[in-house]
């Protein structure tokens, strides 16, 4: 492959993908024809000349991946999915964004066969794009050797001026030019149109300038609406620089070939009838019939379909060849590939007692990792700059950086993302979309709320990232308000599909890893102290897998105290004080809402049950304690700077406050009269635990 070569049905092809363009979404009257009109020549370049996939297996391990980082194109995309011969058919393009069909307003991971991550929120496809393109390095570093370049390809991103001007993407670029990405190529749609106009009114920097100070090799096309040739070139010129990621920036008119080409009129609103008649005419397509593929467009795509097919049976021989030599890697490299975990993974797991000294549960998270890294070699992370307070670096790792730095090598698994939170995420998510990887990512607590858009797609798309989020609440102390957080939980606690740890000592958060390690298509956070945290009596890891359990009982009690994290052991205080003075209190601690709101019915109503009033004590907003108690207390406002047991005697958060305020419930309900009924206990159960 050294010369661009014409071939005969290229001119149709691109004809018919612009015109399927304008048919999906003119049926759906929803979506964005303007950019798969304009990206049309591009898309049939790349994928009939270049891209490396089998559509009848999409998950053939060594194939290119490809990202549309401006996912609102994706009418392209599905088009494409479709003439290569992809779980998509014709009736699946008619049925455009409508309910419960697999081609949804935006592409979405899982759901639709040939979708590598879920795009739409511009420049996360673009930050995922560098996550596969790390793993691919790191993968590739691992396991090739002499005679076996068993992972060696491409990642192609397709993005746009929303993506460029997305803060999450500068992270992300910033990244990847510094770790040299050679495998990385990126394909901007410069078409001078966002959704307010022209970019002129808010994007006129020199992108391409942007990325060669980013370290990046930049091309550009200045004709991509029908410069067939010269995107060839491109693209070819791009796979050579082997030691920098490209940027090609290609010139194209949005909407090409239609009456409002060029304007923002034909970015996200369907083309009118005779605008789509008059295009399919001037193009040499039937004007009087929609959806329409004709033959030689089929014959061409189903062609590379085939070659496709053909590369992944010559990967699987080479494959074999290297079991029959290389049997220890061979068996590594196909268990991370299926997903499965080592045998016995988890007797490494720290198990802790009352006797064991008070230790912060960061600390715990690095005793953990500590154990665990040697025996889980697909664990791949780091930090945004707080390795050592977020104590994820262990001692047996190696970063990850080009050899050509000295600072290690592409077979390191530890990543220095530099002060970039938000794109660690979504780097996380492209790392785990990959597969044979197991992401880790770690900030402050606070700092994760900076990616919370990059976490809400590792929820939606089911990536396994798993969030070691240190100095969880006030009592961080001295750097007060701006560090500590405190509706986050809160936040973070609504996403469907992932799990908020909070871990109350040792036994609790070696739990957390192990739910965060073998929940597959769930992202964790682990929510971490600052301060030591006592090993607690009654705490075990199978008790805490449940989510929720009691710690200390008491039969006939008068109150129930929950907590979560550093304010379990204050809350064993005040049932000391409250015991004691003959008010019987039972302990129940809930380090995970998600996975205990799974538990069936009667084991969580055993859990909290009728009969007393249960108050709730969290360092946090109390928003969301309303599900599992009758009172809540915490924080009503923000933090402060200070010490932290001074901080935590400012808001009440004391043994003998704790007792005072358990008295005033217990008064409470016992003058309010009446059964008291557990807060579970509702007409009907949204969480998805057993009623």
């Amino acid at each position: 492959m050294s010369k661009f070569a014409p071939q005969s049905a290229d001119d149709i092809s691109i004809a018919t993908i612009r015109a399927l363009a304008a048919d999906v979404v003119a049926k759906a009257n929803s979506g964005h024809p303007g950019a798969p009109m304009g990206m049309a020549p591009v898309a049939h370049v790349l994928f009939t000349r270049f891209f490396k996939a089998n559509p009848k297996n999409s998950k053939w391990f060594n194939r290119d991946r490809f990202v549309l980082s401006n996912g609102h194109a994706c009418a392209l995309q599905y088009i494409l999915l479709h003439l290569l011969g992809y779980k998509l058919s014709m009736e699946d393009l008619k049925q455009f964004r409508q309910i419960d069909s697999l081609t949804p307003g935006h592409p979405e991971a899982g759901h639709t066969d040939g979708i590598e991550v879920t795009t739409g929120p511009l420049g996360q496809g673009f930050a995922n794009a560098v996550g596969l393109a790390i793993a691919q390095a790191h993968l590739g570093a691992t396991f090739n050797k002499d005679g076996f370049e068993l992972i060696n390809n491409h990642t192609y991103v397709f993005l746009g001026d929303g993506c460029l001007m997305e803060g999450v993407a500068a992270e992300a670029a910033s990244l990847a030019g510094h770790l040299q990405l050679g495998n990385l190529i990126a394909i901007y749609d410069d078409n001078h149109i966002s959704i307010d106009g022209d970019t002129a009114v808010a994007f006129t920097e020199d992108v391409e300038k942007r990325f060669q100070a980013y370290g990046w090799h930049t091309l550009h096309v200045d004709n991509g609406d029908t410069d067939l040739e010269s995107i060839y070139n491109a693209i070819l010129e791009a796979q050579k620089e082997t030691s920098k990621p490209t940027l090609i920036r290609l010139r194209t008119t949005i909407g090409y070939g239609s009456k409002q080409q060029g304007t923002h009129g034909v970015h996200g609103a369907p083309l009118k009838a005779d605008d789509i008649q008059a295009f399919k005419t001037k193009v040499g397509l039937p004007a009087d019939q929609s959806f329409y593929v004709p033959k030689e467009t089929y014959d061409t795509y189903a062609a590379v379909a085939a070659r496709g097919a053909k590369l992944e049976a010559q990967w699987n021989d080479l494959l074999a060849s290297y079991g029959q030599k290389y049997a220890a890697e061979y068996a590594e490299l196909t268990r991370r590939i299926s997903g499965k975990l080592p045998d016995n993974w988890e007797k490494a797991l720290p198990v802790y007692t009352p006797a064991d000294a008070a230790q912060a549960s960061r600390k715990l998270s690095e005793i953990v990792l500590s154990a665990i890294v040697p025996v889980l070699p697909e664990l791949v992370g780091g930090s945004a700059d707080l390795t050592g307070s977020n104590l994820t670096r262990t001692k047996t790792m190696i970063d990850f950086q080009p050899e050509s730095t000295g600072l290690g090598s592409y077979k390191g698994t530890y990543i220095r993302f530099g002060v970039r939170e938000h794109g660690m995420a979504a780097i996380a998510n492209g790392l785990h979309a990959y597969g044979g990887i197991i992401p880790f990512v770690a900030t402050f607590l606070n700092f994760v709320s900076y990616a919370a858009g990059a976490v809400r797609l590792s929820a939606l798309s089911k990536h396994q990232v798993i969030w070691v989020a240190t100095h969880d609440s006030i009592g961080l102390g001295e750097d007060g308000p701006t560090h500590q957080p405190i509706e986050t939980a809160a936040h973070f606690r609504a996403i469907p599909n992932l799990d908020f740890w909070r871990p109350a000592d040792g036994n609790e958060t070696s739990a957390a890893y192990y739910a965060a390690l073998t929940r597959r298509q769930t992202p964790s956070i682990l929510s971490l102290s600052r301060q030591n945290l006592p090993n607690l009596e009654g705490s075990t890891i199978e008790r805490a897998l449940k989510g929720g359990y009691v710690l200390h009982e008491v039969e006939g009690e008068d109150l129930t105290i929950v907590s979560t994290g550093s304010e379990v052991s204050i809350a064993l205080e005040a049932a000391v004080k409250l015991n004691s003075e003959g008010i019987k209190t039972r302990i129940v601690s809930l380090p995970c809402w998600s996975i205990f709101d799974s538990q069936p019915f009667e084991y969580k109503l055993s859990v909290l049950r009728s009969g007393a009033p249960i108050l709730a004590v969290e360092a946090l907003s109390t928003l969301g304690w309303q599900k599992y108690s009758h009172e809540a207390f915490g924080l009503a406002g923000w933090g402060a700077s200070g010490p932290y047991k001074k901080v935590y005697e400012k808001f009440g958060l004391t043994g003998p406050n704790i007792a005072d305020v358990g008295k005033k419930v217990v008064d409470f309900y016992r003058k309010k009269g009446g059964e008291v009924v557990s807060p579970l206990v509702k007409a009907f159960d949204l969480t998805g635990g057993q009623h």
